[in-house]
């Protein structure tokens, strides 16, 4: 009889299901795409309904795929999530109060800034995270202060909060499995990375009743199983949970120590895995709880662009620039420099190092000889370049060696993006076979919690690598670019706080 580990990548932008043999063959997969929500400027929201339907989508869709295909034929399954994106539902009807609030929302920015001031130094000694509206905590207060009868609702215990993973695991379960795991708490800003429990000083800070959170566990448990009536008549152990950056770092063969990798999507997000200390940075980076296995965690460095992806698509959907993303690469080719034009996508503010939520996006250097192939070459550069802040950030913090990056997610197929990394970063930069390696690392995931994997390493000499890209401009070229990159950086920040005058005026 067939049997397959099932991994599910629930993204900022769509899910992907992979059904996985017992030999790690890929046998099938899906995808369902949902829609982003900008109620006003700087808001991004999903509907986590929509979302639901897109897991269930995605998983139909790969079943479909393989002859015969039936959700009996699953061993377990593993997902992983957005990280920080979160929402409240009722707990009797399952409802959602409000649409989820999206990782890179900004709304919460100025009572971020405010718990930066007041609060910094306790909040990243105890969570590894600098406060930012980037991360869950201040997203759940948002809701609460908000949405009609929250709080009150809240404190009689009628409602439940949770990033995607607990919301998926609630629906999938049908209501009976109400948790998460420590990788996923720990983008919450709510996390001890001691304890790996909830701090009950930042909830205070932050005003989030600890009874509104789910109990935090391993990443290899049996959370629950799969109800039957919403899953095609089976019950599928689900068992395995993490948040979507670090699924990567398992399924593209990256969970030893020192190992550097960074996923290109919607934003990219970058990992340096340290093992069992983690270290709290003064180079603008976050530390994290990667995974927690059988009680004992593996911490990571991360680093974070929020706009990669997004802002190709950008060029697509908002300017109309290019009718195909395929268009991409070849425009870029087409010249043969940006013509002095730097890109600086700071659409939601800059994230590590610089860490200002009130930076916008920005072209500088605009001449009247600058052509549209410019300005996208402008755009794929800039990823490149958001990516190597991170990269210098996590040098100045980690004394031990970094051979080379590795690269997953769905913009390393744009082979000019990945030779220009290379070049700026100085190293090599590996791709593997499987760009999908989140969901390919929550069916590890799966695997380590029934037995079937003695551990993360043991799946490495399953990944195949498709292509490496060694650097190969000069060191002065190297850091004349990165030099005027950081210039336009510099242009961008602090465009949207509010003067002395606008703040006097509103008092």
């Amino acid at each position: 009889m067939a049997a397959y580990y099932l991994g599910i990548d629930q993204g900022t932008t769509l899910t992907t299901a992979l059904l996985v043999d017992q030999d790690w063959r890929i046998a099938a997969r899906g995808r369902r795409a949902h829609r982003q929500i900008h109620p006003r400027p700087g808001w991004v929201e999903h509907d986590p309904e929509e979302i639901f339907e897109c897991v269930l989508g995605a998983i139909g869709e790969a079943l479909s795929r393989l002859p015969g295909g039936r959700a009996q034929d699953i061993i377990g399954l593993g997902l992983d999530h957005q990280g920080e994106t979160c929402l409240i539902w009722d707990k009797g009807t399952g409802r959602p109060l409000y649409n989820a609030i999206v990782w890179q929302d900004r709304r919460t920015s100025d009572f971020a800034e405010r718990l930066k001031k007041e609060h910094g130094r306790y909040i990243q000694e105890t969570t590894g995270l600098w406060p930012d509206s980037y991360y869950t905590a201040t997203k759940i207060k948002w809701l609460l202060d908000h949405v009609p009868g929250a709080r009150d609702r809240a404190a009689r215990g009628e409602l439940l909060a949770g990033t995607l993973n607990t919301w998926l695991i609630w629906k999938l379960s049908g209501g009976r499995a109400f948790a998460t795991d420590s990788c996923s708490g720990s983008r919450t800003m709510l996390m001890s990375l001691r304890t790996r429990q909830w701090d009950r000083t930042i909830a205070g800070l932050v005003d989030v009743p600890l009874d509104l959170l789910p109990p935090i566990g391993d990443c290899n448990q049996i959370f629950a199983r799969t109800e039957p009536r919403i899953f095609w008549g089976a019950e599928v152990p689900i068992c395995g949970s993490l948040s979507d950056s670090h699924a990567g770092l398992i399924g593209g063969g990256g969970s030893r120590v020192g190992t550097l990798k960074t996923s290109y999507g919607t934003g990219c997000f970058m990992n340096l895995v340290t093992g069992d200390e983690f270290v709290i940075s003064r180079q603008g980076l976050a530390a994290c709880c990667a995974w927690q296995i059988d009680g004992l965690p593996t911490y990571t460095l991360n680093g974070a662009a929020y706009i990669a992806g997004a802002a190709v698509e950008w060029l697509r959907t908002g300017l109309e620039l290019i009718g195909d993303l395929a268009e991409v690469e070849s425009l870029a080719r087409s010249v043969p420099d940006t013509r002095d034009v730097y890109f600086v996508p700071a659409f939601a503010g800059l994230a590590t190092p610089h860490w200002d939520q009130y930076a916008r996006g920005a072209f500088l250097g605009l001449t009247g000889g600058v052509t549209k192939a410019h300005l996208v070459r402008s755009v794929l550069e800039s990823v490149a370049f958001q990516t190597t802040d991170c990269y210098r950030a996590m040098k100045r913090e980690y004394q031990g060696d970094i051979p080379r990056m590795r690269a997953d997610g769905g913009m390393v197929d744009n082979e000019f993006l990945m030779q220009f990394q290379a070049d700026l970063l100085g190293l090599p930069v590996v791709v593997p076979q499987e760009k999908e390696s989140a969901a390919f690392g929550a069916a590890v995931m799966t695997a380590v919690t029934l037995g079937r994997l003695s551990g993360l390493e043991e799946i490495d000499h399953h990944v195949q690598l498709k292509k490496t890209y060694e650097p190969f401009i000069s060191a002065d070229e190297r850091e004349s670019r990165l030099a005027r990159w950081l210039k336009a950086v510099e242009r961008s920040k602090g465009w949207a706080k509010p003067s002395e005058e606008d703040e006097r005026g509103q008092g």
